[in-house]
């Protein structure tokens, strides 16, 4: 009775760790929804919004510019950001302030990438902390799931004029 017993359990412990591997996996390099919060992307994703990211493209240095990612905040890494891909290594940005009055070009260094939220006026993004590194993103947001009124892919930035190829 016992050798069954422990039989089972070391069965059960066995499918659990097989299962959870497997999550880990799909969840780490395939991706996963997301609940987005904040205003920084308005009007594309509205505060709680839920997209779906996906994690392949990361993984093979596929993000492009335009593509809205999920990264690991640089000033607090506790916390994820929801951010447009404005520019990639090697690009030239025009910056400016808060009241537009100041604008400045900036470089992103190799590695790096240059985020930004499509809410200009309402966004802490590379404009407050600069480029990014790559190795903080996480995967790139392409679907939206909920509201179901939105349900489908994502639009195009109304700030498109931000990354041109010049």
């Amino acid at each position: 009775m016992l050798r069954g017993v422990l039989g089972k359990t070391f069965r059960l412990v066995g499918y659990t760790v097989q299962y959870g591997c497997i999550a880990h996996c799909a969840f780490e390099y395939v991706g996963g929804v997301v609940m987005c919060s904040g205003p920084s992307m308005e009007p594309t994703i509205q505060n709680s919004d839920i997209v779906f990211a996906e994690n392949l493209s990361r993984h093979f240095y596929g993000i492009q510019r335009g593509d809205i990612v999920i990264a690991k905040s640089p000033s607090d890494p506790k916390s994820n950001i929801c951010k447009r891909v404005i520019g990639l290594e090697g690009d030239k940005i025009l910056t400016t302030s808060p009241s537009d009055f100041f604008k400045s070009h900036s470089y992103v260094p190799m590695g790096h990438v240059w985020l930004e939220g499509d809410n200009l006026q309402n966004s802490t993004d590379s404009r407050y902390y600069g480029p990014i590194p790559y190795g903080l993103i996480r995967g790139r947001i392409f679907f939206k799931i909920w509201p179901l009124s939105d349900f489908g892919f994502l639009r195009d930035s109304p700030n498109v004029h931000r990354f041109s190829d010049d």
